[in-house]
């Protein structure tokens, strides 16, 4: 008995014999334009193996294998696949996706999992990658705090906060995996959005339709819970120790109580983000609001707080300033988010999901990604002509603007053209790059005398 499996370039199941429906034990209708090829081998061997097998498969024409693989009820067996790429009207057309050829074998294949894959695997299942996004804005504050004048945070708050906010972003992707696989969010979304090979620095990443972590059977979903609280708790130990050091570098409770009101504010939204009651990610506009809150003006505000070796005044020019110099950066991650909504907008329409793509539809939607990056600009104006000083300001002015209304276009004009197609993938992950691009040079410029 063989099984014969046709996917596209994604993974996703097009066509499958009889044999493939006897080997892994599943009905047709629940794999075919539903579930990725993936689905039928163990999680570490996924990472480590299948895009070196399918990039040999389309150097050589072929990659032969033995392997192991899951049947539905959860058996292992072991097996030989041939895996071939297809196109669509021969070699010389654009590639359809491959042929996977399988047949069971008694022999016992062992396959080692590697150290490498072991971290990479903790990756997918916390989305660590992700957490530049909640780094970014931490390292830009104490780059304005270097740029004004010297002792003015303390190296040992910035450390602190740093770990703390990595462990609140964790708990929020996990929470966020949890409660979109328990409420069947990800199990409607067919799309499978992946960067694949298209990427040398997210070859491999999901860029959209949550991690597929629990899918793949990396992490179960009592699991994923479990690790969620851990991360909480860490969050918790790291917190009380920012307030401890806070107290001793400015001799007030100010700053400390301050920070800890805009961490519970992050956490909340972080949360219940897609946890009900509230699930703000389907409440009309209001998940779009939150992100670009809580990984910007709310992020610098409490960094300045959580940091600072003086106290922090409400309402004074620096509190405004710590405000200001995060809406740049809160709107290039709310453009991540949005951007990546568009391969989730059949799935996220079907579950009720009320996000901004979805309530104004793909074409109206495009004017919000680019009114974001508009809004992105004229702050830097503003923070150029308000808070920095002649050399920042220059630099501001002559190459950090110039830079992100050029880059800005280039993606504005990306999801214009293909935001119907598949071929978005490349500025999904180009206004990931952008945003990395742009906090490294904000940070160095605002870094500067």
């Amino acid at each position: 008995m063989k099984s014969v499996i046709i996917c596209d370039m994604e993974g996703l199941i097009t066509n499958l014999n009889d044999g493939a429906i006897q080997m892994f034990g599943y009905d047709s209708k629940d794999l075919v334009g539903v579930k990725r090829v993936s689905i039928f081998s163990p999680g570490e061997i996924v990472l480590q193996n299948v895009l070196g097998w399918l990039k040999n498969a389309n150097k050589t024409g072929e990659h032969v294998t033995k392997t192991n693989f899951v049947r539905k009820d959860g058996s292992q067996f072991s097996a030989k696949i041939s895996i071939t790429p297809n196109f669509a009207n021969g070699k010389e057309h654009p590639q359809t996706g491959y042929c996977g050829i399988t047949q069971e074998i008694s022999e016992e294949v062992n396959i080692k999992i590697n150290f490498l894959t072991k971290i990479i695997k903790g990756v997918a299942i916390t989305r660590v990658g992700f957490a530049s996004a909640s780094l970014f804005p931490i390292f830009s504050v104490a780059s304005y705090y270097a740029g004004i004048g010297d002792n003015l945070f303390s190296p040992i708050s910035l450390l602190l906060t740093t770990f703390g906010i990595l462990f609140f972003h964790l708990f929020s992707n996990l929470y966020n995996d949890y409660y979109d696989v328990s409420d069947g969010t990800d199990e409607a979304n067919t799309e499978y959005f992946n960067a694949g090979m298209n990427s040398s620095v997210l070859k491999g990443a999901q860029l959209s339709g949550g991690s597929r972590a629990i899918e793949l059977g990396l992490i179960t979903l009592k699991g994923t819970k479990s690790l969620a609280n851990t991360m909480f708790i860490l969050g918790l130990i790291t917190a009380l120790g920012i307030l401890y050091v806070s107290y001793i570098n400015t001799g007030s409770t100010s700053n400390a109580i301050n920070s800890v009101i805009i961490a519970m504010i992050g956490i909340f939204i972080g949360y219940f983000y897609t946890a009900k009651p509230i699930k703000l990610s389907s409440l009309y506009g209001l998940g779009e609001l939150s992100l670009f809150l809580a990984f910007g003006p709310l992020l610098t505000l409490g960094t300045g707080f959580a940091i600072s070796s003086d106290t922090i005044i409400l309402y004074s020019q620096e509190f405004y300033n710590l405000i200001i110099l995060g809406v740049p950066l809160g709107l290039l991650t709310t453009n991540i988010l949005f951007i990546n909504q568009y391969p989730d907008y059949t799935s996220d329409k079907k579950v009720g999901k009320n996000n901004l793509v979805v309530l104004l539809g793909k074409k109206t939607s495009k004017w919000i990604y680019a009114l974001n990056y508009a809004l992105a600009v004229g702050s830097l104006y503003f923070i150029s002509q308000n808070i920095l000083n002649e050399i920042q300001s220059s630099l501001f002015l002559y190459v950090l603007i110039p830079v992100t209304m050029i880059y800005s276009y280039y993606l504005i004009s990306g999801l214009f053209k293909y935001y119907k197609s598949r071929k978005l993938i490349k500025y999904n992950i180009q206004t990931i790059y952008f945003h990395m691009f742009f906090s490294f040079v904000y940070m160095i410029i605002l870094g500067s005398f």
